[in-house]
């Protein structure tokens, strides 16, 4: 088994990985990943487990072996929640523009002063813009050579609008045309969240269960 070392994140730095990360689809498909200084012995522990995990209709449901991952990694924190794939359809409803290193400056970024260091490793980078502040972005946070993942953040006052959906739809589309997949994961925790996921019709595939 492959092990896990870092966070897949394209800026300089890299974040120390989960312990342990539970990916099941809908189809039924389960895979297993455990950072690299788990001992062997529960990662054997771990495998078997996994293999044994049912194909879950409810995806809403803690994985079958959840308290036996919990106790044996003695985990006091875990994220769950639902992933995405971001259909050829959806569309932004409303104007948005890219940023990039060359026109970045013509932005105010007041709330968003970190993405002048990030610009050059997060595209495509969407943003909707309100005069000439930017107001919500949505950006590439996890790049393979097959899919990008969405990183959407909106400014509280601004959150409620349909702002994100916009930028998400928009970040879809550049994403589609460098001949990648666009995905989008959230937290059950995080009901705007969902709700972007809900008003642009995502194509649910799977959940993911992680260990910190």
């Amino acid at each position: 088994m492959k092990r896990l070392l870092a966070i897949n994140e394209p800026w300089p730095g890299e974040a120390t990985a989960p312990r342990f990360f539970l990916g099941r689809t809908i189809g039924g498909t389960t895979l297993c990943r455990i950072r690299y200084d788990v001992p062997e012995i529960l990662v054997e522990q771990l495998k078997r487990l996994c293999a044994d995990e049912p194909i879950e209709r409810d995806i809403q449901t803690n994985p079958k072996y959840f308290e036996a991952y919990m106790n044996l990694l003695q985990g006091e924190r875990f994220t769950m929640g639902p992933c995405f794939i971001i259909p050829g359809e959806a569309t932004p409803k409303m104007q948005v523009v890219s940023i990039t290193r060359e026109n970045i400056e013509e932005f105010l970024l007041d709330g968003f002063e970190w993405l002048t260091l990030e610009i050059d490793y997060v595209q495509p980078c969407i943003a909707l813009v309100c005069e000439t502040r930017a107001v919500s972005i949505c950006r590439s946070v996890r790049i393979t050579s097959k899919a990008h993942e969405a990183g959407l953040e909106t400014l509280n006052p601004f959150r409620g609008r349909g702002y994100a959906a916009a930028v998400v739809a928009g970040w879809a589309m550049e994403v589609r045309k460098l001949g990648s997949i666009p995905l989008y994961s959230t937290s059950w925790e995080n009901l705007a969240s969902q709700k972007v996921a809900r008003k642009l019709a995502l194509s649910l595939y799977g959940v993911n269960f992680i260990i910190i």
